[in-house]
């Protein structure tokens, strides 16, 4: 099956590029999130192609006076994975690592945003995890601290974006749980957990990046913490494994009340704080969503509108356990800045006390 991607030189394998290995779980996505300097104005975009699973979805999120305004959109890939459009939502790369426009506009949500990054985009350590014998995940991920210019519009109302609106994007492939769960078990005595936080910085001259997965008893199976200043390329960040994270989770729920980061750099020690604005529900964007989960078919286009009053989640519900807390952010040298303290933790995880599903 030839596409438009075979006349480039994309290829990894002898096949066409329409194939991506054996796997049918394998994936591959952006994610874009911004907010002013406040962290009001909170939006967040996914877009993904499964390609053995003949699926593009696309979702954008933004929220306005505590509501969480959501557009979810699915087609049938038909194997062209350089049509970067699903329904009412597209993504164009404009400058490849640095900048790209994603465009909105269906069901009363309508919306232009420009990204532009502020440095070459770090590459993460290859993240594979297995649960038992399973492969649950393993991917490859290039993440990027920016700028955006452009606009949202929620039934009728425009507003232009704060200009200093900052915020990330990322994009990652290889293989994730995605589509139809699997029902086979784990294996006698496996006991699935997952533990994630992730915490993209907007500084004012420079970006910070941490991210950790551990299992069920706190020990870190992938982790690192990055520093890129401004304008930084390829070869000019610092990183380091050696970065801890305190956080109490709030009172009955698995979401993060605050957090304190220290990561060893060559100038000495450096101490992260982060102080909770705005809480955004990842199941907005089609994570945990038990409808519009990732890579799930719903035929050859389906477009559907959602909104979430964020202050009546019920946080004991699993698929509202993942979150993104937009965070005030500052720094032991005295820096100021905004991000995400993203978390999601999945089944029993000991250094925060929690059993089975249960919450705080």
């Amino acid at each position: 099956m030839l596409t438009k991607g075979d006349d480039f030189p994309l290829h990894q394998t002898p096949e066409p590029v329409a194939y991506a290995g054996t796997d049918r779980n394998f994936y591959d996505r952006y994610f874009f999130n911004g907010y002013a300097p406040d962290g009001s104005g909170f939006f967040a975009v996914a877009f993904g192609i499964y390609p053995h699973l003949n699926v593009a979805d696309a979702h954008f999120s933004y929220i306005r006076n505590g509501i969480q305004h959501c557009l979810h959109a699915s087609r049938e890939l038909n194997m062209e994975r350089f049509d970067l459009t699903v329904g009412p939502i597209s993504i164009e790369v404009v400058e490849p690592l640095r900048k790209l426009v994603v465009r909105v506009n269906g069901e009363g949500i309508a919306a232009e945003l420009a990204f532009t990054g502020r440095a070459f985009p770090i590459e993460e350590p290859r993240f594979t995890f297995r649960i038992g014998p399973r492969a649950f995940m393993d991917y490859t991920r290039l993440t990027q601290n920016g700028h955006y210019e452009g606009w949202v519009e929620v039934d009728g109302a425009r507003e232009a974006l704060h200009p200093q609106t900052a915020g990330t994007r990322d994009r990652s492939w290889g293989v994730r749980p995605v589509g139809s769960s699997d029902t086979q078990p784990f294996g006698h005595g496996v006991v699935p957990s997952f533990f994630w936080q992730w915490t993209p910085i907007n500084l004012p001259d420079r970006s910070l990046f941490y991210h950790i997965n551990a299992d069920m008893h706190g020990a870190p199976w992938n982790t690192r913490a990055v520093i890129a200043p401004d304008g930084a390329g390829a070869h000019d960040h610092y990183e380091t494994p050696s970065a801890t994270m305190a956080s109490p989770l709030a009172s009955g729920t698995r979401w993060p009340a605050s957090g304190s980061l220290d990561i060893t750099t060559p100038e000495g020690p450096l101490t992260v704080s982060f102080e909770a604005l705005v809480r955004f529900q990842m199941r907005g964007i089609g994570y945990t969503s038990p409808k519009w989960g990732h890579g799930l078919y719903h035929g050859p286009l389906e477009v559907e509108r959602e909104d979430i009053d964020l202050a009546t989640c019920d946080p004991a519900r699993p698929d509202n356990f993942h979150v993104q807390i937009v965070s005030r952010v500052t720094t032991s040298t005295g820096e100021e800045g905004v991000g995400v303290f993203e978390q999601l933790v999945l089944g029993p995880y000991g250094p925060m006390g929690l059993q089975g599903m249960d919450v705080a």
